[in-house]
């Protein structure tokens, strides 16, 4: 976005994350890369709010286990021909070790270890946004909200019930919006000016003054802290009485079509919607609430499209088969996906998987490629990508036997797959297997 009131807005994506808490999803890819929703990955939610925002001039700032994610912006998120240039782009930023010989020390250092491209593109205000949460967003709003404000810098701000509030970075307000206070998951969360009982929290998204950040970024990187936005940069801007202000992310509106038989295919209006999906219970409570029929989230406005890269596979393909009955309900199926002779209940499939005859599929996540064999049953489940499941298997009824084999995640029961280990010559040393960072595979 450039011109007019707005004067040159750039986007930066934040998308260097591990993931830790996502393991094994992570394994081989960085969090951003972990696929969503069938056939999306998380960065996807993030840069499709920028570009249908109108903000073209876009640095994805990477890092650990980056390869997958680099092909994913390569093949998917390029601007074409003629439009391509200074204003329009997306473009992947590795860790270069501009300051020295370290990679990004934190979110804040790595938008300082790259402040040559804020400048080089002569940028007004820079948008700082999180390629790790499933949320959609206009972000054009925001920065309506922070031009009108005179703001220095402006925080995404969700409304949250006050008991959930203390696992998040909670912000206190004045009645004018202003932060006045910004506390790390605290005990006793403040809540929001006129609204007992609920809270903000930040999303990790931000706005900044150009000025304001080139400086607030080079005084943080001669000091000795964490060099984080979220717990050094805001709240030392909030104590040097900057005008950093909050914006409520409730009071977002999403365009949607207005004639009726559109609306028909949309269900119902759109709404703004966040989702912080860092463990593995969030990831797999997100996929469950794509499929009921009220959800908070859609994926079928087509006034707001979640955008990705598209492949030439088939369509998805259900079919009774040796004597088996086929049944789906309540399911996200991707392109490629085949029942045979199977029931899928209330789960998700990625491109190209297949369910063999007799197979039961309930609450789950299945992943690209993957391969179900005949009478298997799996239940509140995650299978990652390209894994074979052998015929008679059983997941998810017995968490002592699948604790033998799987993850298992201590808080909500959900048995994890990873994507199955790369086979090598015995004389590879097996901690390379760890540090390698697929590609196409992953």
């Amino acid at each position: 976005m450039y011109g007019g009131k707005y004067g040159r807005v750039l986007g930066i994506v934040l998308a260097g994350g591990k993931g830790e808490r996502l393991m094994p999803l992570t394994r081989y890819r960085a969090k951003p890369a972990v696929y969503f929703g069938a056939k999306y990955r998380i960065i996807d939610f993030a840069l499709s709010n920028l570009v249908n925002s109108g903000i073209f001039a876009i640095y994805v700032l990477v890092q650990f286990k980056s390869q997958s994610l680099n092909e994913h912006i390569e093949q998917g998120w390029q601007f074409g021909g003629a439009l391509r240039g200074r204003d329009f782009f997306v473009t992947l930023v590795p860790a270069q070790m501009w300051r020295g010989e370290h990679w990004f020390q934190g979110t804040a250092d790595a938008v300082f270890q790259n402040l040559h491209l804020v400048s080089l593109f002569k940028a007004d205000q820079v948008c700082i946004f999180a390629a790790d949460h499933i949320y959609k967003m206009d972000v054009e709003q925001m920065l309506d909200s922070h031009l009108a404000q005179k703001a220095d810098v402006t925080v995404a701000a969700n409304v949250v019930p006050l008991a959930e509030a203390y696992q998040f970075g909670c912000i206190r307000t004045d009645a004018s919006g202003r932060i006045v206070d910004f506390l790390e998951k605290p005990a006793v969360p403040p809540e929001i000016p006129d609204r007992p009982g609920f809270c903000y929290v930040s999303m990790g998204n931000y706005i900044f003054e150009r000025s304001i950040l080139e400086e607030t970024l080079i005084y943080d990187s001669q000091q000795p802290t964490s060099h984080d936005f979220g717990r050094d940069i805001i709240p030392g801007l909030v104590q040097q009485k900057a005008r950093v202000y909050a914006y409520d992310f409730s009071t977002n509106v999403l365009p949607h079509s207005t004639r009726e038989i559109e609306k028909m295919h949309q269900w119902r209006d759109d709404k703004p919607y966040w989702r912080d999906v860092g463990t593995i219970k969030a990831y797999w409570q997100a996929h469950m609430e794509l499929l009921s029929y009220d959800s908070e989230m859609t994926l079928y406005n087509p006034m707001w499209p979640i955008r990705t890269v598209s492949f030439a596979d088939p369509p998805s393909y259900s079919y009774p088969a040796e004597g088996h009955d086929c049944t789906v309900n309540r399911a996200l199926l991707a392109e490629g996906s085949r029942i045979l002779g199977a029931r899928v209940f209330r789960s998700v499939l990625s491109r190209n998987c297949v369910v063999q005859p007799g197979s039961l599929i309930e609450e789950s996540v299945i992943g690209q490629g993957v391969v179900i064999g005949r009478n298997c049953r799996i239940k509140r489940a995650v299978i990652d990508a390209h894994n074979y499941i052998p015929d008679n298997t059983v997941i998810g009824e017995d968490p002592e036997a699948d604790a033998l084999e799987y993850a298992i995640d201590p808080s909500s029961g959900i048995v994890t797959m990873g994507m199955p280990r790369i086979q090598y010559q015995k004389d590879v040393d097996e901690k390379a297997l760890d540090a390698f960072s697929w590609s196409t595979f992953s």
